[in-house]
C-alpha cells in the first residue's frame, strides 16, 4: 500500500535550521527588529523562500505586549464616503509600518457590535471608526479597553475627527433659500446619537425664516432606503421645489423617486447632497453636494492615531474640518408657476 505524504507548513524552526541561527534571530528578522545584519537578514528571508514559509504577522502581535496594528471600522464600503476614508487613512501609515486590519458593519439600519469587537479580539493597537451608531457612552466603553479615534462624528471623551455638521448643513439650506425655495425637505437618516446635527441645524433654519420644516427619516443609511423615503415625501400634496439630503446616497435615492414620478431635476425638484462623493462630480449626475473632504479626514485621523500609539498620555485630538458647498446643475432658481 502506497502512503500518501503528509505536508505541514514550514516553520520559523524550520527556517533557523536551514540557516544554522537560532528561531528568535529568525523572528527578529520578520519583525525588523535590530540586531540583525543584513547578510544574515537576506539569508533568512531567501531560506524562507526556499521552504515555503509565510510569516503570521497577526500571530507575532498575539505574541507580542507592543499592539501596533490599527484596526478601521467602516459603516458601509457601498458609501463612498468611507471608501474616500480608508484611502486617507492608508496615505497617513507608513508603507512598512504598522498593518492595517479591516472590519466592516453588517448593519446599516442598527448597531453591529461584532464588527468592533473583531477589531478588539485581533488585538489592534487602536481602532479608527468611520461611522459608529453605538452612544456616545458605548464608544467611550469601548476606548477604555482599546483607543478608538471616532471619524465623521464627535464623540466627547475619545480623539475625534469629523466635518462642521452645523456650517455644512447652513450653507446648503441656505443656497436653496437664496435661490427662492420656500418648500425645502429634509431627508434624514435613522436618529442615532451624533447622527442628527443636520437635521436639527436644517429645522433651526427653516424656523427662523418662518418656514414650516418637512422631515422624512429613512430607516437605513442606503440609497434604497432613501429612494423610499423620497417616493413618499413627493407623495404629499405640498410637494417640496427643493430637498436637502443627509448624504449624497440619499440625495441619489431622491434623485430616482422623482424621476420616477415623471420629475425632472433641478426644473421640477433642485436637490443637494452631503459628502462630495465621486458619484456626485459624474456628467449627468452634477449633484451639489456639500464637501466634507473625507480623504483629508481619513488623512488626520491616521496621524492622530499614530500619535496616540506613541503617547498614550497625549491630549485628546478635536479636530473639526469646515466643509464647502459645491454647486451643481442639480439646483436652480425657483421656477415660477
Amino acid at each position: 500500500m502506497t502512503l500518501q505524504r503528509q505536508h505541514r507548513p514550514a516553520t520559523q524552526a524550520d527556517v533557523a535550521r536551514e540557516v544554522g541561527v537560532s528561531r528568535t534571530l529568525v523572528s527578529f528578522a520578520f519583525r525588523g527588529a535590530a540586531g540583525v545584519s543584513e547578510e544574515t537578514r537576506q539569508a533568512i528571508f531567501d531560506a524562507a523562500k526556499r521552504l515555503g514559509y509565510r510569516h503570521n504577522a497577526a500571530a507575532a502581535a498575539l505574541a507580542s505586549k507592543s499592539r501596533t496594528a490599527v484596526g478601521l471600522y467602516l459603516l458601509d464600503l457601498h458609501n463612498e464616503v468611507y471608501s474616500d476614508v480608508l484611502n486617507g487613512v492608508r496615505l497617513a501609515l507608513p508603507q512598512d509600518g504598522n498593518r492595517l486590519i479591516l472590519s466592516v458593519s453588517r448593519s446599516i439600519g442598527g448597531v453591529d457590535p461584532g464588527a468592533m469587537d473583531s477589531l478588539v479580539e485581533a488585538r489592534v493597537g487602536i481602532i479608527i471608526a468611520a461611522a459608529l451608531l453605538d452612544p456616545d457612552e458605548r464608544v467611550r466603553e469601548l476606548a477604555r479597553t482599546t483607543p478608538v479615534v471616532s471619524v465623521t462624528r464627535r464623540v466627547e471623551g475619545v480623539d475625534s475627527v469629523y466635518p462642521d455638521d452645523d456650517a455644512g448643513a447652513r450653507a446648503a439650506v441656505g443656497h436653496l433659500l437664496e435661490l427662492g425655495h420656500r418648500r425645502i425637505a429634509h431627508l434624514a437618516g435613522p436618529p442615532f446619537e451624533g447622527h442628527t446635527v443636520r437635521q436639527e441645524v436644517y429645522g433651526q433654519i427653516m424656523r427662523s425664516a418662518g418656514l414650516a420644516p418637512q422631515t422624512v427619516a429613512a430607516g437605513e443609511f442606503t440609497q434604497e432606503a432613501g429612494e423610499r423615503a423620497a417616493a413618499e415625501m413627493l407623495a404629499g400634496p405640498d410637494r417640496p421645489t427643493a430637498v436637502f439630503a443627509h448624504n449624497d446616497q440619499f440625495a441619489l435615492g431622491v434623485r430616482e423617486a422623482a424621476y420616477a414620478m415623471g420629475l425632472t431635476i433641478p426644473g421640477d425638484l433642485s436637490l443637494v447632497g452631503f459628502d462630495d462623493s465621486r458619484t456626485a462630480r459624474l456628467h449627468g449626475i452634477d449633484l451639489t453636494s456639500v464637501d466634507l473632504h473625507a480623504v483629508e479626514l481619513g488623512k488626520i485621523a491616521g496621524g492622530v492615531a499614530l500619535e496616540r500609539l506613541s503617547n498614550p498620555g497625549a491630549p485628546l485630538a478635536d479636530r473639526c474640518l469646515t466643509p464647502r458647498l459645491v454647486v451643481r446643475n442639480s439646483t436652480a432658481p425657483l421656477r415660477q408657476a
